[in-house]
């Protein structure tokens, strides 16, 4: 049996980590819809779902995104017996479907199972022609390499739905310039939308990228009067090598924030699995500043003291500031969260940048920094 025919495949620690955060987005991302009077039911679509089962690297189980996904809404099913919730799955290879049939719980009168053998790309396009307006959708779309077709994520991005898309930078950063058969040209220019000459000169510069599947998704929401909320979060190896960023896609802040969240809670307080060796800690004078000394910062892998800076230099020498009007600042902001970890953000403030907290308010002091 080939590697692309394996039924019960090998998990890495950032792959599992990527089961769990997609697990603890959907675990509060049922609950806070199913309690909205205008949404009858709930539609998670995993198109590249696997088998739903993998061994680590102790060679212990390790359920995947459709197992964990389907047991948690089974039981949510139960609690809003007025709303349905149904699940698809698909895989091209008919023995991983079988296997993941044997893996699902059992269905109810408003809990049901989809698992189909086929191109992921086909179910999402099918099941993006048929979407009612009184549901949610939530697809996750999770291809083993850098192969997006945009046409598939369309409808879902232009509807009462979320996407979460799997950009396997590693594959771009690794391939594009060596690029020499024409169905890898095809896959690379399908993937960003435009001729392999101008991929080129990105070279390895992850960035670069990254920039480009972002534009992408921008233009294709069409809604142009309202905000299109993009989160982004990078994934290391266990040689500290970039493999991918989960992208959350959102016409929603409260999705927004919510991803945010799941992510800096999944990741233990940071912003990506990357291992940054006790360097975060390490004190440096800030000579763009005022000389003050800070500690070091990987744009790969942010801290609550990031944060903290962050509003810092945000509110400079500002006083009797509304922690609301913090909270405010950090829902835009691409990567912090505003929700989860703020007593930890106050206690860094107070600590670190002398900030004085009464009555729900708080006061910066001056230190001459500026963003």
């Amino acid at each position: 049996m080939s590697s692309s025919d394996e039924i019960i495949g090998h998990a890495n620690p950032h792959t599992i980590k990527k089961f769990e955060l997609i697990e603890k987005y959907v675990e509060t991302w049922a609950h806070k819809l199913l309690q909205n009077q205008y949404c009858s039911g709930l539609v998670f679509i995993d198109c590249m779902s696997n088998s739903g089962e993998y061994v680590d690297d102790d060679g212990k189980q390790v359920f995947g995104t459709p197992v964990r996904v389907a047991k948690y809404l089974r039981n949510v099913a139960g609690q809003y017996p007025y709303k349905r919730i149904d699940l698809f799955f698909s895989d091209l290879c008919a023995a991983r479907t079988e296997h993941l049939k044997g893996l699902m719980p059992n269905e109810s009168r408003n809990f049901h199972i989809h698992i189909t053998t086929e191109d992921g790309n086909e179910l999402a396009k099918r099941l993006g022609q048929t979407m009612s307006n009184n549901k949610h959708y939530l697809l996750v779309y999770d291809p083993f390499e850098a192969t997006i077709d945009w046409n598939a994520i369309i409808p879902f991005i232009n509807n009462w739905s979320e996407v979460i898309l799997n950009h396997m930078v590693s594959d771009s950063m690794r391939a594009v310039k060596m690029v020499k058969k024409d169905a890898a040209r095809s896959k690379y220019e399908q993937t960003y939308l435009t001729d392999l000459e101008n991929l080129i000169p990105y070279g390895s510069d992850k960035t670069a990228y990254e920039k480009r599947v972002e534009e992408i998704i921008k233009a294709l929401h069409q809604n142009k009067s309202r905000q299109y909320y993009i989160a982004a979060f990078p994934f290391f190896n266990e040689k500290n090598a970039i493999v991918y960023n989960l992208i959350h896609c959102t016409g929603n802040i409260k999705g927004f924030k919510l991803y945010k969240q799941s992510a800096w809670q999944t990741f233990g307080g940071k912003s990506s699995t990357k291992n940054t060796h006790g360097n975060e800690n390490q004190i440096m004078l800030d000579f763009e500043g005022n000389g003050f000394l800070k500690t070091m910062t990987d744009e790969f892998c942010y801290y609550i003291k990031d944060i903290a800076e962050y509003l810092q230099c945000c509110f400079d020498g500002q006083t009797n500031v509304a922690f609301d009007d913090l909270w405010a600042v950090l829902d835009e902001h691409p990567i912090f969260p505003s929700d989860g970890f703020r007593n930890d953000i106050k206690k860094e403030l107070k600590q670190n940048y002398n900030a004085v907290v009464s009555r729900g308010k708080i006061s910066f002091v001056h230190r001459g920094i500026t963003e």
